[in-house]
C-alpha cells in the first residue's frame, strides 16, 4: 500500500480508503448495502492487512448506524493507527435546526458522532455539502473551536463547487483559522468534471483530494455492460447521473479490454487511472462482499502504462468549455501545473 501526503498537512493517507455507506442498511441507504456488524468487522481486518489507514464514514448514513458500527467495530480503540474520517452537513431529524451548517448544528453533530463512534477525536472532519444559507464564517469559527477543544484533527470539504471552496479557504486564511486540508468529491473516468475547478484548486492550493463512488456506483466495474443496470439502480439510487449512456459504456469496453490484457478486473484499472491523476490522494472504496472488496483492493498495485492511459484518456475527454478554449488558443505557452489538470490534448 502506497501513503501519500494529505494536502499540505503532514499526515500520510493511504491510496485506498474504506467507506462504509453500506455499513446498516437503514432507511434510503438500504440502496447501497446492509453490512451488519460481523461482516463489518470481517471488512475492516481485511482492509486494515491490506494497508489501509483510514475509514470514512458520516452522521447521515444510515441515520448514524454507520457510525456505531465502525465504532463497535473497532472496539472503542484505534487498530494500527486507524484514522477515522466523518462528515456532517445532511439533514439527520425533523426539526429546523437538524441540518446545515450552523454553529449549533455542527459543534452537536459531531458530539454525537464521537459517541458514536467511540472516540475522543474525529481525525478528518468534513463539511459534507454546501449551505448556503448559514455564512460560512460562522462555520468555518464552528471548525475552529472543534479542533481548539481536541474533538477534531483536520478540516475538510465535501462537494464544493470552486469559487465556494475558494471562498472558505479565503476565510481561513484571512481569520487565521483551519484551513480545509483536503476535499472529497466525486471524480471518475465517466465523470470528469472535477478537471475544471476542483482539482486545479487543489493542486494549486495545496488540498488532498479524497474520491468518492471512484467506480460510479458500479457502473465501471465492468460487470453491468449495456442494458444490464447495477443493483443499485434496481434498488432506486440514481447517483451518479449518466448524461451520455453511449460513452458510458464507451469508456466501460476500454476498461474491459484493457483489464483482459493486464490479467485484472475492469474495476483495478478504473481506479488505477485515479490514483494516477493529479492531487488525488486516496479513493474512497466500499464493497457488498469481500470478493469485490478483495478486488478493489489489488488496484493498490496497479500501475497502468502511457498508452493504456492514452486510451482511456481519449475515450472519456472531457470538452473544453469556456474560458479553457479561449486560453488554450491564447495562453497556453504560459500555464502552470494546476492550468495543465485539465486534458486539453485533444484540442
Amino acid at each position: 500500500m502506497e501513503y501519500r501526503t494529505l494536502g499540505r498537512s503532514g499526515l500520510k493517507v493511504s491510496t485506498l480508503t474504506m467507506g462504509t455507506m453500506t455499513f446498516g442498511g437503514a432507511g434510503a441507504f438500504s440502496a447501497v448495502g446492509k453490512t451488519d456488524l460481523n461482516e463489518a468487522r470481517r471488512m475492516i481486518d481485511l482492509c486494515i492487512d491490506a494497508g489501509i489507514n483510514v475509514i470514512d464514514t458520516a452522521n447521515v448514513y444510515s441515520n448514524g448506524i454507520s457510525e456505531e458500527i465502525v465504532g463497535e467495530a473497532l472496539g472503542g480503540k484505534r487498530m494500527g493507527d486507524v484514522l477515522i474520517a466523518s462528515k456532517a452537513r445532511m439533514r439527520i431529524g425533523k426539526g429546523p435546526n437538524d441540518e446545515g451548517l450552523s454553529r449549533y448544528h455542527l459543534i452537536r453533530e459531531c458530539e454525537k458522532s464521537l459517541k458514536r463512534l467511540k472516540t475522543d477525536v474525529i481525525d478528518i472532519y468534513f463539511l459534507h455539502e454546501w449551505d448556503g444559507v448559514t455564512p460560512l464564517e460562522e462555520t468555518i469559527a464552528a471548525l475552529d473551536t472543534l479542533v481548539a477543544q481536541g474533538k477534531v484533527r483536520y478540516v475538510g470539504c465535501s462537494n464544493y463547487s470552486g469559487w465556494q471552496v475558494m471562498k472558505g479557504l479565503g476565510i481561513s486564511d484571512s481569520h487565521h483559522q483551519p484551513r480545509f486540508v483536503t476535499q472529497q468529491i466525486h471524480y471518475t473516468l465517466e465523470a470528469r468534471e472535477a478537471e475544471y475547478e476542483l482539482l486545479p484548486i487543489s493542486v494549486d492550493q495545496g488540498l488532498g483530494v479524497l474520491v468518492w463512488s471512484p467506480l460510479a456506483g458500479g457502473l465501471l466495474s465492468g460487470k453491468y455492460r449495456r442494458d444490464s443496470p447495477t443493483a443499485r439502480q434496481l434498488a432506486g439510487w440514481s447517483e451518479p447521473p449518466i448524461r451520455d449512456e453511449d460513452r458510458l459504456w464507451r469508456i466501460v469496453d476500454v476498461l474491459v479490454d484493457i483489464g483482459t490484457q493486464r490479467g485484472v478486473s475492469a474495476a483495478q484499472v478504473a481506479l488505477a487511472w485515479l490514483l494516477g491523476r493529479p492531487a488525488v490522494s486516496s479513493l474512497v472504496i466500499g464493497a457488498r462482499n469481500d470478493a469485490q472488496l478483495k478486488d478493489n483492493l489489488a488496484a493498490a498495485s496497479l500501475v497502468l502504462t502511457d498508452d493504456e492511459r492514452n486510451r482511456l484518456d481519449a475515450v472519456s475527454r472531457p470538452p473544453l468549455l469556456y474560458p479553457y478554449w479561449h486560453q488554450q488558443l491564447t495562453a497556453k505557452d504560459r500555464f502552470g501545473a494546476a492550468d495543465l489538470v485539465i486534458d486539453r490534448s485533444g484540442v
